[in-house]
């Protein structure tokens, strides 16, 4: 365990801001080991005293901090130099730099992200809209949807519009067969809204299909996995998102949450029209 660090991440609220920091900065490090110890709503002095002896039993320990009150975030800062221990705030100069630049002292409120204020709720809203008309249900309501994602079997519909709906966006989501199955609404007037087709490279589709099949133990649809029938498919959608001018996402080397982001541009396009 001597070359494995310890990862200490504290926060003064869930952690969440803190743990997606840190999974951006050790994306960056490729060869290190390392063991993280969460420390949510960490408010007390006496808390921090007993993080820092546990941290101090491993000769590897690296302390990351999230923390908005400025008297703890500053005791946690001297104990950690007192003890030779590495100690890093996020957010702290970060708090200080928007605070001077708007002339506006900060509230230093933990979980002052998750306020039920309107954004929440619509966030919340969202969400419930999205479940709702998931895998093409609802399918007659598609016009309250802020974004309507099209593609075929597993092309990522479902956690992409999850993703967008915790971002705030209603969407829609519809399994592409063939052109019937899309709702005679977006045809006729498929410029009315925010459609965006999803697709991906026969191979990878194959592949997850496979996986999917192995999974549920069916054996009898073999044309569900069949490369050139699929590869219709895929020909299919690219040449019916063309016909009704949506944009289209090749997601084959996208991850949801840049999947997400592409969409999100698109969407901010459509509502500049």
């Amino acid at each position: 365990m001597s070359n494995t660090y310890q990862i200490y991440l504290i926060s003064d609220s869930t952690g969440e801001t803190l743990e997606r920091i840190f999974l951006a900065l050790k994306a960056q490090f490729k060869n290190i080991k390392y063991k993280v110890n969460e420390y949510p709503f960490t408010r007390t002095e006496n808390q921090i005293l007993k993080i820092l002896e546990d941290a101090k039993k491993n000769s590897n320990s690296i302390i990351l901090y999230t923390i908005v009150d400025n008297k703890l975030a500053k005791f946690l800062a001297n104990k950690s130099d007192a003890k030779g221990l590495p100690c890093f705030g996020v957010l702290g100069n970060l708090i200080l730099s928007f605070s001077k630049l708007l002339n506006q002292k900060a509230s230093n409120e933990p979980s002052g992200q998750h306020a039920l204020n309107d954004e929440y709720y619509q966030r919340i809203e969202a969400i419930q809209f999205t479940m709702n008309h998931d895998d093409g249900n609802l399918i007659n309501e598609t016009d309250k949807s802020d974004i309507i994602l099209l593609g075929v079997s597993r092309t990522s519909k479902t956690p992409t519009s999850i993703y967008l709906a915790n971002k705030g966006y209603k969407t829609s989501n519809i399994p592409l067969i063939n052109e019937n199955s899309i709702p005679k609404i977006l045809k006729d007037n498929p410029k009315a809204n925010c459609v965006v087709g999803l697709n991906t490279e026969a191979q990878r589709l194959v592949d997850i299909r496979k996986n999917r099949m192995n999974v549920f133990k069916e054996t009898d649809n073999i044309k569900y996995t069949n490369i050139e029938n699929i590869q219709k498919e895929i020909d299919s959608a690219k040449k019916t998102f063309k016909k009704y001018g949506w944009p289209s996402i090749d997601v084959t080397r996208k991850s949801v949450e840049e999947t997400a982001a592409s969409i999100i541009k698109i969407y901010e396009i459509f509502n500049q029209k």
